[in-house]
């Protein structure tokens, strides 16, 4: 039920919006301006709202780092798997979807889900790392088949889109302002002073914030964090009915080929490869085998449809393989959830 839970509200909406173009509800014109609202404005800050709270001293580096690194490889895996696919936008469209999944939607509920509130405060954290490389990484895989005149890869041209990418400006804004956060937190000696200033807190007695003996005057600016978490959390639903409304069916048989490749190595061979070498390295634990599971079993991210859009790419595949994963992980996802719940992780 709980994979059910985490899944139907990415398929419903998606749903929606196919039914809603098909009564002439959406026009072309509007699903266009949509996808590009979300691209450049509302995932940056649905990003920025996910990171610029997070509290970076809980992160575990040795578990990040090894988490960082199989991402990396499936990177590199991926390069030489997208040369079975011969048109150029494809490529990266497919190469995405090998290794960035759709963790920050669901799965780090999910993780909370199957291993507590353990399970869900070090996979936020674990956003810190894996969000910004996933995108990072995307942006890579999306221009690196995109040649010049000369049939050579412009580094130049790569490393301009990767710091124009509204998504990593997003994520690093995100970033710097949680490393503002916690020197400051440094220089009054109250943990979570940024937090208390952009977030709803409770009043200490005269309205003076406490911490070990030390008082401050803090003045509320919530209506920042409220209005940045209010525009945030407007990306995943709008980009889900503008993902619906573009959706055809038709299309499935002239992608069959890389639709195929992605979401098999999505939701099947990249899932069972990451969680048994883990399994073997040693993390065996409910806590951090929840983390995996959200970060290599879930589908392919929802906003990697509208960046394939907005960089050039195969659009209509990158939509097709965020649907069809996100539709055949209900069942993949189970069958992992229960496997590793008969043999003892959960």
């Amino acid at each position: 039920m709980f994979t059910l839970n985490a899944i139907l509200p990415i398929l419903i909406p998606i749903m929606v919006g196919y039914f809603l173009k098909r009564i002439g509800f959406f026009k072309d014109g509007f699903l266009d301006g949509a996808n590009k609202l979300v691209f450049k404005v509302l995932i940056p800050v649905l990003l920025f709202s996910n990171l610029y709270l997070a509290d970076l001293s809980q992160i575990d580096f040795a578990f990040c780092g090894i988490c960082a690194l199989a991402i990396l490889i499936l990177f590199v895996i991926g390069i030489f798997i997208v040369m079975l696919i011969k048109d150029p936008k494809q490529k990266g469209v497919v190469h995405q979807a090998l290794f960035r999944s759709n963790y920050a939607i669901i799965g780090i509920p999910l993780a909370t889900l199957l291993g507590g509130s353990d399970a869900g405060a070090m996979a936020s954290v674990v956003a810190a790392i894996s969000v910004p490389i996933f995108n990072i990484l995307a942006v890579i895989a999306l221009s690196i088949y995109d040649k010049g005149e000369d049939n050579k890869v412009s580094v130049k041209n790569v490393l301009y889109k990767i710091v124009t990418n509204p998504l990593i400006i997003g994520v690093l804004s995100g970033i710097v302002v949680c490393l503002i956060g916690m020197g400051i937190d440094k220089l009054t000696g109250i943990d979570g002073t940024l937090k208390s200033l952009f977030t709803n807190y409770e009043i200490y007695d005269d309205g003076i914030l406490t911490n070990d003996n030390l008082k401050y005057n803090l003045v509320d600016l919530s209506f920042v964090g409220t209005s940045i978490n209010y525009i945030g959390r407007c990306a995943t639903p709008i980009a889900l009915l503008v993902l619906g409304g573009k959706f055809e069916f038709s299309a499935i048989k002239e992608l069959f080929k890389p639709l195929s490749i992605a979401v098999l190595m999505r939701i099947i061979i990249t899932p069972v490869v990451a969680l048994i070498v883990f399994y073997f390295l040693g993390y065996k634990d409910s806590t951090s085998f929840a983390i995996l599971i959200a970060l290599f079993a879930t589908p392919v991210a929802v906003s990697s449809a509208p960046m394939a859009a907005q960089m050039g790419q195969d659009e209509k595949l990158a939509g097709q393989i965020v649907i069809w994963t996100s539709a055949l992980s209900t069942f993949s996802l189970f069958a992992i959830i229960m496997i590793c719940s008969a043999i003892g992780i959960f």
